[in-house]
Parts: C-alpha cells; sequence; structure tokens
C-alpha cells in the first residue's frame, strides 16, 4: 500500500521481497508480480535454485535473488538490505518460506520440531521484526503471509505443521491490529492442497483436483490491488473437488 488514496491500487514500481520465491507458490507470486510491474527481491536457501529461478524471472521485469535462511535473524537482515541496496525500500512483504514434516508427537523430533516452528514461524515474525519500521518511515507497506487451512483444521500427524501455521494465523492478526495505524495492511492467505513439491506431487496429473500456484499468486495480486481503505485479513482458499473419501 503505497498511498493513501481510496482507488485501486496500483503496483507498477513498487517493491516486493518474497521469501521461498524460488519454486512453487513463491515462483508463482514472484513471476505475477514482475508481471504488474513491482521489482521483485526473492530468497531461498540453496544458490543453484536461487539462480535458476532468477533466470527464469528475468525476461518479466527487475528481479533480484540471493541465498538466505530465514529462520535466521542475521540473514534476514542481510536479504532486506541487499533487496534495499538494489531496488530501494519495500512496500510489500510475501512470507512465503515454510516447511512441513508430518509425523505423531512421539515421532516428531525435536530438530524437525524447531525446524518447522523456526521457519514457518520465528522466520515470519524476523522479517516482519525488520520490515516494519522500513514501512512506517515510507508511509505503509503490505504483509502478506502464506499461511494454510492446517492454522485451523488439525489432523494426525501434523502436530508440528498445525502449530504453526496456528500460530501464524494468530500473530498476523495480531500483527494487523498491531499496526493498522502505521498504514500496514497484513492478510493472511491459507491454501488448502496445493499442486507443489511441499506435496510430493507437483504436477502429477493425478493431482490435478489441486489448487494451481497461479491462484495463489493470483489472490494475492487481488489483496494488494485492493483500495487502500481495506484490509482483507484472511483468506481460506479450498480446492473445488477434491477426492471423495471412502
Amino acid at each position: 500500500m503505497s498511498n493513501n488514496n481510496p482507488s485501486k491500487n496500483t503496483l507498477r514500481n513498487n517493491i516486493a521481497l518474497v521469501t521461498g520465491g524460488t519454486r512453487g507458490i513463491g515462483l508463482a507470486i514472484a513471476r505475477s508480480l514482475l508481471e504488474e510491474g513491482v521489482k521483485v527481491a526473492i530468497c531461498g536457501t540453496k544458490s543453484g535454485t536461487v539462480d535458476k529461478a532468477v533466470r527464469e524471472l528475468g525476461p518479466l521485469g527487475e528481479v533480484f535473488g540471493t541465498v538466505a535462511d530465514v529462520s535466521q535473524i542475521d540473514q534476514v537482515k542481510s536479504f532486506i538490505s541487499a533487496a534495499r541496496d538494489r531496488f530501494g525500500d519495500p512496500g510489500i512483504l510475501v512470507n512465503n518460506a515454510g516447511v512441513g514434516t508430518f509425523r505423531s508427537v512421539a515421532e516428531l523430533s525435536p530438530v524437525e520440531w524447531g525446524k518447522m516452528i523456526g521457519l514457518n514461524l520465528t522466520g515470519v515474525y524476523y522479517c516482519c521484526h525488520e520490515i516494519l519500521p522500513i514501512f512506517k518511515q515510507r508511509g505503509g507497506g503490505d504483509i502478506i503471509n502464506i499461511g494454510s487451512l492446517a492454522g485451523k483444521n488439525p489432523f494426525a500427524g501434523g502436530s508440528g505443521y498445525n502449530a504453526s501455521k496456528f500460530g501464524l494465523l494468530g500473530f498476523s492478526e495480531a500483527m494487523m491490529l498491531d499496526h493498522r495505524d502505521d498504514g500496514v495492511r497484513v492478510s493472511c492467505v491459507m491454501p488448502g492442497s496445493v499442486d507443489t513439491a511441499f506435496g510430493g506431487d507437483a504436477g502429477n496429473s493425478a493431482a490435478n483436483w489441486k489448487i494451481a500456484p497461479d491462484d495463489i499468486a493470483e489472490v494475492v495480486v487481488t489483496l494488494l490491488k485492493m483500495p487502500s481503505r481495506t484490509t482483507v485479513s484472511r483468506v481460506e482458499i479450498r480446492p473445488t473437488r477434491p477426492p471423495k473419501k471412502g
């Protein structure tokens, strides 16, 4: 959100940070933002995938990529600093980086628990904590947190993932209340089953009932284009026709 004009927002020449922007939902969001004329900085944890994503996205607009693990505060600071050096002060933050390990509590190791909470929840806090002073100084900004329907619907084997996504929803909505008077809009996008490598069967024709990453990207762009007077705090997205159980 770059101004107080109540009419529909234009995204052109805005600057966005997209964590986990090298594949799946994050890559689709980065692509859609570039097509809207946004300058986009992405991060991922592997140099090879970052470089590949930048090559793929490069023809669409101004894009920058770097390696950063957002569960590490120093790497978050470095990512934001590098993006500002390249493009200037961002007005959009998309927290997309995430991981899921699905086991019962007895079987879930402390390392696996720590990784999920660290990336899915603490990493979002780090990114928001570092970006909010920038948004306040520039007069506002948009934060889009990519959550999950697992943030409201528990399931067997989802203890750690559910905990991280339930926490993310609460964090997002409290942050919206904390910073709305700073001109900051906060939205939590909560997809159900998405056809990405996160679920292990991206591109599998047998999974064509799933939500496409481009569908999530379209929702993100729609949220960002909403009039400045309006914040959509939560969006739940489901496959239209999932397989029938039983």
